[in-house]
């Protein structure tokens, strides 16, 4: 899957990512191979949202024109409202997904402003994140890569903060070791 990553990011930037292959087939990477390839997993998410959405969107409006078709009756209104409510439901699933993507299309990844903040990969003595969307994890290398936005509850904790200081969450203490 990294392999496919590697591939779209060299057609969208127009420059190959330089990568090793270990003996067993891993890629390596370094941090600034390894930034672009943490968003662009967190752009498939939305991508695969926002196909998902789209699609049950259609399959519901198709539904919907069949229902018009059939009989009237109780039984007919009842199901139209049902419909009615999915496609609410997913308009509100649709603006989320497209929030997400007005997220990640503000991420810079260079020339970040001191302090965590979006595009940051912060490496802790308890995990590593990527400061954009919440969109799971990716590993690398045998590291787990947290995908938090800011809002998330250790998103709140690491931002602002900077390498070297230490934040509290969940009654623990964890060192910030690198911000990147």
């Amino acid at each position: 899957m990294i392999e496919e990553w590697i591939q779209d990011l060299n057609t969208i930037h127009k420059t190959p990512i330089p990568t090793t292959f270990a003996e067993n087939n891993h890629v390596h990477f370094t941090t600034m191979q390894l930034k672009p390839l943490l968003l662009a997993h967190c752009q498939q998410y939305v991508t695969q949202r926002l196909d998902t959405v789209t699609r049950v969107q259609e399959e519901v409006r198709q539904a919907l024109d069949e229902e018009t078709k059939s009989s009237a009756g109780d039984k007919h209104e009842t199901g139209r409202a049902m419909m009615q409510l999915e496609q609410e439901k997913l308009s509100l699933q649709l603006a989320e997904v497209q929030q997400l993507q007005q997220v990640l299309d503000r991420i810079q990844l260079e020339d970040l402003p001191p302090g965590i903040g979006e595009g940051s990969l912060v490496l802790t003595g308890q995990g590593n994140y990527f400061i954009a969307i919440s969109a799971g994890k990716l590993e690398s290398e045998g590291r787990l890569y947290y995908l938090v936005s800011l809002a998330s509850p250790i998103g709140d904790a690491l931002a602002g903060r900077k390498a070297g200081e230490t934040i509290s969450f969940r009654g623990q203490s964890i060192p910030i070791l690198e911000v990147q």
